[in-house]
């Protein structure tokens, strides 16, 4: 079996890499990342000293670059991690979350057309739902929840996934898609609240918490949507959507405060409230723990320790991030590997 990842030198993709790996003794993995901002080859590294590894450079919107990459390597699933998923930087430019979001997706899915597939899963988010009132703690999002975007970022991943939805019913290729929480774990680039209040604090910076800091959040243990996926690969009926969410709601502020006492250090300040931010989010599961037996494994509690430890532990990776010289890396370890795809 081979697995096409995309997006696999990011955040999710990347832990989705290592657990494959480890898991199926017999899977080749392909990674594709265009290494945007976000996208960072030193994370691959531990990838790429297996031989069941290959890495090509190359952008999910570059048409021709992924059709003759689908042309030699024929992988038989494909995982759609690749996005540009910042809600702030969405903001401030959407057009590039349209290219790469919406447009990359149908490259990819006309690419499975082509050439053929067992199955494609588009990997989405909650966001594509808006968000829930902080007083009404009994609703959930739910798989029939009405789309109802707040963000050019959720907006263009809804979109998305009506693009998947649609080469089902037209093409009729076999495709799943999953709409998880907020990750979080090793690997995650530090702009987003949680490694950000980490490095921040262990650099002595103070911590920005977005308006009164209330805002909530249904918090995934980043191994945990790992196995959702594995699971949905395998199991799932073409055309199915799941939910993946950890029941582990907790306030911004709440999660910034835990991360002060974990590391003993760190202070707030409040600054002014990100443009439409949504109030709350939260996943009813229901559905894949009933159709497909998967449940979140991992307690806030627990996974914050693990994922501020590792932070912890990797200093080195992201202070390369924060001074930007991680951008810089490509060649020195495109040049130390053979299984780079030039």
């Amino acid at each position: 079996m081979k697995i096409l990842v995309t997006g696999g030198a990011g955040f999710i993709g990347s832990n989705f890499v290592y657990y494959m790996l480890k898991k199926y003794k017999d899977y080749e993995i392909l990674c594709v990342d265009s290494l945007t901002y976000a996208g960072n080859i030193r994370t691959l590294e531990g990838a790429l000293e297996n031989p069941r590894f290959k890495f090509a450079k190359i952008s999910i919107a570059d048409r021709k670059g992924i059709f003759n990459l689908f042309e030699k390597e024929k992988p038989d699933i494909v995982v759609n991690f690749a996005a540009e998923s910042h809600v702030d930087r969405s903001i401030e430019n959407p057009t590039v979350f349209l290219e790469t979001n919406i447009i990359g997706t149908s490259v990819l899915l006309d690419a499975c057309r082509k050439y053929g597939i067992k199955r494609f899963h588009q990997v989405s988010t909650d966001e594509v739902y808006g968000d829930l009132p902080l007083d009404r703690p009994d609703l959930f999002f739910t798989e029939d929840t009405p789309i109802q975007t707040s963000s050019p970022y959720s907006a263009s991943k809804a979109s998305a996934d009506l693009l998947v939805g649609s080469y089902f019913r037209t093409f009729k290729v076999p495709i799943t898609i999953s709409r998880c929480s907020n990750n979080y774990g090793p690997y995650q680039f530090p702009e987003k609240l949680i490694p950000l209040m980490i490095a921040n604090a262990m650099n002595g910076k103070k911590l920005p918490v977005y308006g009164d800091g209330l805002n909530v959040r249904d918090w995934l243990y980043v191994e945990d949507h790992s196995k959702a996926i594995d699971m949905i690969i395998h199991k799932a009926k073409d055309g199915t959507i799941y939910n993946v969410g950890g029941h582990n709601e907790k306030t911004n502020l709440q999660v910034v405060q835990t991360i002060i006492n974990e590391l003993g250090k760190g202070e707030i300040i409040f600054v002014k409230d990100r443009k439409g931010h949504d109030r709350r989010y939260a996943i009813d599961p229901a559905k894949i723990i009933n159709e497909l037996g998967w449940s979140p494994e991992t307690k806030f509690n627990e996974g914050i320790k693990l994922t501020i430890k590792w932070y912890v532990d990797n200093q080195d990776w992201w202070q390369e991030i924060l001074n930007g010289n991680y951008s810089k890396r490509y060649d020195e370890i495109a040049n130390k590997f053979d299984n780079i795809i030039k």
